[in-house]
């Protein structure tokens, strides 16, 4: 068991990669708090978790709010008396176009959902992680923070944002034994995929983004989920302010 008597916060978890990173720490014995603005969601997945013996309860947050934030800390702390393991994984996608259509509603959203949830997540949980002597922080980026693709590019810059926080913060806390390490994955069929297609799901569209994916195929649940798990657990304790690409040779 690897995660054994450790505490995971894991936003954005009611489906996809959240989904993923909550069933498989779950399976190596972290206790998790499935956090995610659509409570049913968070339920159907803590629910299904908890069935297979795990330990997990839901919780409603919406990371844009202070409040929902520090909430989520508490309900936290008062489940399970700990956070070892923060996942900022709550993201939000922009449609593929112009970078000249997208309106400033809809760019505010984008970073206060991908980059500002980072300062108040941090706000709310570093200082338990300061008092507990340590923990693990892992920032979901994207491969769109390192090779963008065109249509995305509001999107793509909030990702690099959530690179240079991840290195800033692992460089700060690193005397305090806090490991902050950011993942960044590459297009995969989750709730996101279909905006990114820019609003259409067809195969001709879904074999373009294969293609530029040298193992030749697209990311998984499964995929993102492994590599999180060795940032969060012991093996990688040495191992902070990494950006790790899981994505196939995207990148190269």
């Amino acid at each position: 068991m690897r995660l054994e008597n450790k505490v995971a916060v894991i936003t954005g978890a009611g489906a996809g990669f959240g989904e993923g990173m909550a069933t498989r720490f779950a399976e190596e014995g972290a206790k998790i708090v499935v956090s995610d603005v659509n409570i049913e969601a968070a339920q159907k997945v803590a629910d299904a978790i908890n069935a297979s013996g795990g330990t997990v309860i839901a919780d409603k947050t919406d990371v844009t709010s202070n409040d929902d934030v520090m909430a989520m800390k508490d309900n936290a702390l008062s489940s399970f008396g700990r956070i070892d393991i923060l996942v900022n994984n709550a993201g939000m996608p922009q449609r593929n176009g112009s970078m000249l259509d997208t309106d400033e509603e809809t760019f505010d959203r984008i970073y206060d959902v991908n980059v500002k949830s980072i300062f108040r997540t941090s706000k709310a949980i570093v200082p338990v992680m300061l008092e507990q002597g340590g923990g693990s922080i892992i920032n979901i980026a994207s491969t769109a923070a390192l090779s963008p693709r065109p249509g995305l590019v509001w999107y793509n810059s909030s990702k690099g944002a959530v690179l240079t926080m991840s290195k800033s913060m692992a460089i700060e806390l690193a005397p305090n034994q806090v490991r902050v390490n950011a993942l960044c994955p590459v297009f995969a069929l989750t709730n996101m995929a279909v905006e990114f297609m820019g609003g259409e799901d067809t195969p001709e569209i879904r074999e373009k983004f294969q293609s530029t994916i040298p193992i030749g195929r697209v990311n998984t649940p499964r995929d993102l989920a492994n590599a999180a798990l060795y940032l969060a657990s012991d093996e990688a304790a040495f191992i902070t302010g990494v950006a790790l690409e899981v994505d196939g040779g995207r990148c190269i």
